[in-house]
């Protein structure tokens, strides 16, 4: 059962939210927010899969929220909810630690789809998204860090993190690198546990830090 807490302060949207999460047989909502302050405390005490951030909230933002939440527990992914795909909230909230975004007007099956990607560690972030979120922290010493990731991984799964890098899915890299999305998924996992990425988006950072999105290699026997 996949565990959500809703943080939002309309009222309407924490309801709607409610509604459609709740109707699916996974998916449980354990709480609702309406601002950061209450979000981080609930999320705190009752350490939910995925957290549906608001960013723009009284008292305490989404986005102070989420650094506090990612401070104090590594249990929740959070996923930000927004108006407009590119308000520059989102990249903010991204740099603090949140997993993902989705845009309020999302439709009911790619939202239910969101959670249960969340929940698994695979949130998705479009090319663009990611382009922005890097532009803003910069490269830094790309050789250097390139060395260190590549000693800590092994070959296919730096094969993986290439593919990361470009923005693809599970499903696009099974295919460029004709393996099952199941091996997918584990080489994903333990590059977050070699590397002390939180996320996938955390990988994503790193790869591009590395140098590592200019080529993907050829697939390996």
């Amino acid at each position: 059962m996949i565990r959500v807490l809703i943080a939002d302060d309309q009222e309407m949207v924490r309801e709607g939210l409610t509604v459609i999460l709740g109707a699916q047989s996974d998916i449980e909502v354990i709480a609702t927010a309406a601002d950061g302050i209450e979000a981080v405390a609930s999320t705190l005490a009752l350490l939910p899969d995925v957290v549906l951030m608001d960013i723009r909230m009284p008292g305490m933002d989404g986005i102070e929220a989420t650094r506090a939440i990612v401070a104090g527990t590594d249990a929740a992914r959070i996923v930000v909810l927004t108006t407009f795909d590119a308000d520059d909230y989102v990249l903010a909230a991204l740099r603090a630690g949140a997993s993902g975004f989705l845009v309020k007007d999302t439709p009911r099956q790619q939202l239910l789809a969101a959670v249960r990607s969340a929940a698994e560690g695979n949130v998705q972030l479009p090319a663009d998204v990611v382009s922005r979120l890097l532009e803003t922290i910069g490269l830094s010493s790309p050789d250097v860090v390139r060395d260190e990731v590549a000693q800590r991984v092994t070959p296919r799964e730096l094969d993986v993190l290439r593919c990361l890098a470009t923005g693809a899915n599970n499903a696009e890299i099974a295919q460029t690198l004709f393996i099952t999305e199941a091996t997918v998924k584990t080489h994903v996992a333990h590059l977050q546990d070699k590397l002390q990425a939180r996320d996938r988006v955390q990988l994503v950072i790193l790869a591009h830090r590395s140098g590592l999105h200019d080529a993907v290699t050829r697939p390996r026997d």
